[in-house]
């Protein structure tokens, strides 16, 4: 896939060049500022963006908003953002159309190569990638709906787990269950928090995440 790096920090931009070009993919552009992403972007149009939340001048939140700005302009945008932090009301606001394609990571997991070559293809697939602790702060601050009050342990593990955008194999490999298991606790979750069971997976993903924000 043709893909734009937005990342300030050389050393991280240069690695993850070289590593998504020796997996078969081309860095059309690779930038450093906001400003350059929404040129290069608009340039390239490529089938995935790389973006770091904080980008000069202000290192403070220049990379996610231009983000927001390609999403605003274009829904179909993939965008997979990394960060040393959890921007939790701009994760939520990126997550909050609820149509996929998105991903957020911590640049500790970009170190974890086959965590994050997934990462970029579930994302750049129209799925969604999350990291673990992105989704546990978002759990921490929607777990006042009824809703989710109502979830057993069990059924917060899977729809953990289903947020970050693993499939229901994954799911049953991790959690060590039956397949079955996995798609009755589902069933149920979707049941609790009102969502309708949808015949895409990444749909699905994209309304518990969609219901997470709201």
């Amino acid at each position: 896939m043709r893909i734009v790096i937005a990342e300030d920090l050389l050393l991280l931009r240069e690695g993850m060049i070289r590593l998504l070009t020796d997996t078969g993919h081309t860095v059309v552009a690779a930038v450093d500022t906001a400003d350059a992403l929404l040129h290069a972007v608009e340039e390239h149009r490529p089938d995935l963006s790389i973006v770091d939340v904080r980008l000069p001048p202000g290192f403070r939140d220049e990379g996610i908003k231009a983000a927001l700005r390609l999403r605003a302009a274009d829904p179909q945008a993939r965008i997979l953002i990394v960060s040393q932090y959890v921007e939790r009301a701009y994760a939520a606001d990126l997550l909050a159309d609820g149509r996929g394609g998105v991903g957020y990571l911590l640049k500790d997991r970009v170190t974890a190569l086959d965590d994050f070559l997934g990462a970029v293809e579930r994302v750049a697939a129209g799925g969604t990638a999350m990291d673990p602790e992105v989704v546990r702060q978002l759990f921490t601050r929607s777990n006042r709906h009824h809703g989710l009050d109502a979830l057993t342990a069990r059924e917060r593990e899977v729809l953990g787990l289903m947020a970050q955008g693993l499939s229901n194999s994954a799911i049953c490999a991790t959690l060590v269950l039956a397949a079955v298991s996995v798609e009755k606790h589902i069933t149920n979750i979707l049941a609790k928090l009102d969502l309708p069971p949808a015949d895409d997976a990444h749909r699905r993903v994209r309304a518990v995440l969609a219901y997470l924000n709201s």
